[in-house]
Parts: structure tokens; C-alpha cells; sequence
């Protein structure tokens, strides 16, 4: 017997997001590591906020939808509220209900620029990773470092002169020729973002505005344990190795594995006075390399050097899952607390893959 074609709306639904949400759904697990950061950083929250006036959208829900951002590609604010309003599975996720309204893009930016102010996305970073150290799951003698570039939000056509008079709002973009021109950072900036450098990482490619994103991994499992953002430079990666290692806990040896770019006699000598070995990779290319035979002949050395190859696994879901390969925002400030919070995402992903789940 063929069923009727009826389509009338029930007037009442008694069933919670909850319960539309596969047991063995990935999200599960990451949404209760997530509950138990959030949780632990309610007194964090409490005072961001005045105890009078209109009440906001919850830090925690902020937090959830910006995580959520992160781990299914979603190119802006917008598009996040569109999916929002009718995925069950993202408002399971925020804890909104069935029929609770969803916010304005314009309201969700506006509120979240308390979060942005504040060091929430790091702080969060931590209590993930806490929960890692916790499971066991973290080395805490052998670890990785590299950086990679994140293209800025800005067009090449914006980096001009300092001492020029701004272009009228509105227009067409102009055509722009740079051959000819030399292009400093000392007499040119970018008028859309003054934060981000013109720099490209090798010989021969296209220069681009953009930040460094730095990253320190632990080799065990291949978890981020700190991460740096900083204008892109020549030295920017180094320095912000160095800045990474002085927040590691501890006066204990460590190793840490790097590519060619950290093989210079300075950051050698700076590891080790922070004892720690630098198994780094030998560069023979163009100059001689600052370590020797007493460093390269140890087993431990290329067990550093296969295990820091993983850290290009970091960057690439960054970039392509986190969308990051390109960032959306503007500034120094901004630009570091996404990457931050795209980082503590990307552990969460590797922790449930690896089995753990909050109680």
C-alpha cells in the first residue's frame, strides 16, 4: 500500500538533540573533552563579564561554536549561523534545543570580541593539553619545532609607501605594476594589515604578505604542546623555537628535532645552554653545518629526525581543515589567538583518534 505524501508540521517535538546523535559519533568524544575545559574555566569567564546589564551569548557557546568552525571547514561567520540553524548535530554541540533562536552573524562578531581581547583561546589550549598529560599521552624529554607560512589577509596591492596619503573608500581596485620598485619594509606597509610581512620561505617563490605560525609537537604521539605566531622574518622561526622552549617545563635534557633552516651556529649554541640536544638536520648545502659526528652518530638522532616529519601532519589539517591556510583576520593580536584555538582543535582530533575521552 503506498503511503500518503503528507507533510503537516507536528506542533509539539518532546525528543532533545541528543537523542538524534549517534552513540559512536566522533563528535562525541571531543564534545565532552571540550565540556571539561570549558568547565574548568568558568571562574576564567566569570570575570570577563559584569554581574549587571543585558545578558550575552555564553563564552562557553562562543568557544563550542568557534571549535566548531575549525573542525568542518566553515569559511566565515555567516555560513557558521546558516549551519547552525538547521544542523541538529551543531546545536547537540552548543547545547542549544530544537527551537532556540539562533544569533545574527553581525551580534555573534560583535560578542565575540571579549574572547579576542583575552588570552581564553590559550588558556583553553592549556586545559587541553592538561587533559593530554593527564592520559599519559605527552613526552615530556623529546620534541619537535617548525614553522610555516600563513598567508595574511591582505592583496599585494595594499603594501605601499608609509609616507603616501590613503586611497578614497570605494572604486575600483587599481591596477598596480611593481616592476622597478624596491619594496622594503622600512618605507612600505600594508595599509590593510600593517601587522603582516612581505616574505617568502624559499628562493624562487612568489613573496606574499603573511605571519609565521610556529609549532612545538611532543614525538610520542604527535600532540602540539606550544605554539607561537609571529611576523614573518629570516629569524622569525628561530626565535620563536627559542621563546617556545624557555615555557617547557623543566631543567631536565631534552631533544628537539628541526630541519635545515635551525642548523645556525646561534641556535645551536642556545639549545644546548638550555641543555638540550638539538637534533637538528645537518644543512651542507651552502656552509658547513653546526653540528658534528658527536651529535649525528647517536641511534637517538634519526629517531628525532623521522619523528619531526609528523610536524608538517600538524600543519597540513591547519591549513586545510582549519582553513588556515589563508587567514580570515586582521593583525598580530587576532591572527595568533585563531591560530591558537585552530591548534587546540587540531589536538582534540588526534586525542580522540587516540582513544581518549573525558569522564
Amino acid at each position: 500500500m503506498r503511503g500518503g505524501d503528507a507533510q503537516t508540521e507536528k506542533l509539539f517535538c518532546y525528543v532533545s538533540p541528543d537523542s538524534y546523535v549517534p552513540k559512536d559519533h566522533p563528535l562525541r568524544p571531543v564534545k565532552k573533552m571540550v565540556d571539561r575545559a570549558l568547565r574548568e574555566l568558568y571562574p576564567e569567564f566569570t570575570k570577563m563579564y559584569s554581574h549587571t546589564g543585558r545578558p550575552s551569548i555564553a563564552p562557553e557557546k562562543l568557544l563550542r561554536a568557534l571549535l566548531l568552525q575549525a573542525l568542518y571547514s566553515i569559511r566565515s561567520v555567516r555560513l557558521l549561523m546558516e549551519q547552525i540553524g538547521y544542523s541538529i548535530l551543531f546545536r547537540w554541540f552548543l547545547g542549544l534545543s530544537l527551537d532556540d533562536p539562533v544569533w545574527e552573524h553581525s551580534t555573534f562578531s560583535q560578542n565575540q570580541q571579549r574572547l579576542l581581547a583575552s588570552e581564553v583561546a590559550a588558556k583553553f589550549f592549556a586545559k587541553i593539553k592538561e587533559q593530554a598529560e593527564k592520559a599519559n599521552l605527552l613526552s615530556d624529554e623529546h620534541f619537535s619545532v617548525d614553522g610555516t607560512l600563513i598567508e595574511a589577509w591582505a592583496s599585494i596591492k595594499s603594501f605601499r609607501p608609509k609616507d603616501e596619503p590613503p586611497c578614497a573608500p570605494g572604486g575600483r581596485n587599481e591596477e598596480v605594476d611593481f616592476r622597478g620598485q624596491r619594496l622594503t619594509h622600512q618605507t612600505h606597509a600594508s595599509s590593510t594589515d600593517p601587522d603582516a610581512r612581505l616574505f617568502k620561505k624559499s628562493k624562487g617563490a612568489q613573496a606574499k604578505l603573511s605571519y609565521l605560525g610556529n609549532v612545538l609537537m611532543e614525538n610520542r604521539n604527535g600532540l602540539i604542546v606550544d605554539v607561537h605566531l609571529t611576523q614573518a622574518t629570516g629569524t622569525g622561526e628561530r626565535e620563536a623555537a627559542i621563546a617556545m622552549l624557555e615555557r617547557t617545563p623543566g631543567d631536565h635534557r631534552l631533544t628537539l628535532g628541526a630541519d635545515k633552516n635551525y642548523d645556525t651556529k646561534e641556535f645551536v649554541a642556545t639549545t644546548r645552554l638550555y641543555n638540550i640536544t638539538p637534533h637538528i638536520a645537518q644543512n651542507k648545502t651552502r656552509k658547513r653545518s653546526a653540528l658534528d659526528g658527536r651529535t649525528t652518530r647517536h641511534k637517538g638522532y634519526d629517531l628525532s629526525q623521522r619523528a619531526r616529519k609528523r610536524v608538517e601532519e600538524t600543519f597540513g589539517w591547519i591549513k586545510t581543515v582549519g582553513a588556515f591556510r589563508k587567514t580570515r583576520y586582521v593583525g598580530t593580536q587576532k591572527v595568533s589567538w585563531f591560530f591558537t584555538l585552530t591548534a587546540a582543535a587540531y589536538n582534540l582530533i588526534r586525542m580522540r583518534n587516540l582513544g581518549l575521552c573525558a569522564p
